[in-house]
């Protein structure tokens, strides 16, 4: 025993003094222990130690907390890229657009690929309005509906996306993102499923030719209209975010059909016909046409430092039952009850802080997104106009929106940022009636743990302007913080 303690005593003083390397720490050291001579063992120069001829090195390297650590790059944390033309989830997807056009992972048979992304939030929102009361009737109770609900500060549920990819051949894959969790939709439900193809599925010369520049994506998937639905939360997958909350008017929607891309020295072409509506239906023809949409734009990296993007896009379709270019978010929005009443719920009053314009029967709308980046600087805007009407409006109503965002990236691997956001809306609630607007301010910052983790904090401020006095926006505002988490991979 008392050997024994002679030993640990030994190893721990030899552990306290062994000199430090400049280049990386803990250290390994050695002892002047007889060992055969094929033995190798990575040490470094250590005073001399007395042990029982029993010890091994291995023994010696357990007591004295010495076993080597690897040091790894920021970027090797994260999982290994195993799909073709493949946008990761993570960190590594920040500032790509459309699913890139290359071959940089090679094609070795069929692979099946799964991820998920986790999100979660802090709420510290307060709220107000001045609209009048209307008082509400039902089953002999009688309430004010202009009355705002009584929010605290406290967490949000969590939200959580499911991903499944399947190569399936050279340059063709299957893609399916399942919301596990979502705040209008507690339950687990699919998003989309699409085939996305960029090779030849025949081995034949003027086809190989031609899909070294072309694109195809079919099935019922995210519309490729505008660019901000590239740097949006998606319910679970807010990692893109720099901020917590998405615009105001929210343009996102998934349609049944299909798109087609032409992709060359930084050009892109994009036309496409879908559904016009979130889910397929056949149900009255005469109500429903198809949605049509395009893109153009330039995207060119012109140095290690700078690169330049801008692209313009339309979406337009004559008559449907319900469509959801302003309202296709079903995970909800993330601020949660600001600026409804007492009788809101999570799930029916998911929207929050949103603005839907209602042009559910006839749309055209259109939007041009520059973007500049120099080394840790991006500058991204948003030009919006939309022209539409509801169900029963025989006149069309104009909504527009205009948003400013820069984000500086700094640290190594850009591990940590600032971002600010100006956002503003303005329409018409009916035809004929005078405008009114809503206007958000958002500045906050992140911190990405690894590529994979990100926490971040945002200040919002959100003003309701000319809002009817019967309105429950009428004078509405709500402020405050948002501490989000999220996971992706």
């Amino acid at each position: 025993m008392q050997r024994s303690i002679v030993v640990l005593s030994a190893l721990f003083a030899a552990v306290a003094f062994a000199p430090q390397s400049s280049a990386q720490s803990p250290n390994k050291m050695t002892s002047s222990i007889a060992v055969p001579n094929s033995a190798a063992i990575d040490t470094m120069p250590a005073p001399a130690i007395a042990v029982p001829e029993s010890a091994t090195i291995d023994t010696i390297k357990k007591i004295a907390g010495t076993k080597q650590i690897k040091k790894t790059n920021f970027l090797t944390t994260a999982p290994g890229i195993e799909m073709q033309n493949y946008r990761p989830e993570d960190k590594r997807g920040i500032n790509v657009f459309e699913a890139p056009k290359d071959e940089s992972v090679a094609y070795e048979g069929f692979k099946l690929q799964w991820g998920a992304a986790f999100t979660q939030q802090f709420q510290g929102l307060d709220h107000s309005n001045t609209a009048a009361p209307r008082l509400v009737t039902t089953n002999g109770v009688t309430t004010d509906a202009n009355s705002l609900i009584r929010i605290g500060h406290g967490p949000n549920n969590a939200t959580a996306n499911l991903y499944l990819n399947g190569q399936l051949a050279r340059g063709i894959r299957v893609a399916m993102t399942t919301y596990s969790s979502a705040r209008h939709h507690n339950e687990t439900w699919v998003k989309d499923g699409y085939l996305l193809i960029d090779a030849s599925p025949i081995d034949w010369k003027p086809l190989n030719d031609i899909m070294k520049y072309v694109t195809i994506r079919a099935g019922h998937f995210e519309i490729n209209y505008g660019d901000a639905h590239f740097r949006r939360t998606d319910n679970g997958n807010s990692i893109r975010n720099p901020l917590v909350g998405n615009y105001i008017m929210d343009a996102f929607t998934t349609e049944v059909g299909g798109e087609i891309y032409v992709r060359a020295n930084g050009f892109l072409a994009m036309a496409g016909v879908t559904g016009g509506e979130s889910r397929g239906m056949i149900a009255n023809p005469d109500k429903r046409s198809p949605s049509y949409l395009g893109k153009i734009g330039f995207d060119k990296k012109f140095s290690d430092d700078f690169r330049f993007r801008l692209t313009a896009s339309e979406y337009a379709t004559s008559s449907s039952v319900s469509n959801t270019l302003f309202s296709g978010d079903r995970a909800g929005s993330r601020y949660y009850d600001v600026v409804e009443n007492t009788t809101s719920t999570e799930a029916a009053q998911a929207w929050s802080g949103a603005m839907q314009p209602g042009l559910k029967n006839s749309i055209h709308s259109f939007v041009v997104n520059p973007f500049l980046q120099f080394r840790g600087l991006e500058l991204f805007g948003n030009i919006e106009r939309a022209k539409g009407r509801a169900a029963g409006e025989t006149d069309n109503r104009t909504w527009k929106q205009n948003v400013g965002e820069v984000v500086y990236r700094f640290l190594p691997d850009q591990r940590l940022y600032v971002a600010a956001r100006y956002n503003t809306v303005n329409g018409q609630l009916t035809v004929g009636a005078p405008d009114v607007s809503v206007k958000r301010t958002q500045i906050g910052g992140g911190w990405f743990l690894t590529p994979n983790i990100l926490t971040k904090l945002e200040f919002v401020n959100q003003k309701y302007l000319d809002f009817p006095t019967t309105d429950i926006r009428n004078g509405a505002k709500f402020k405050g913080f948002m501490v989000e988490g999220v996971v992706a991979f």
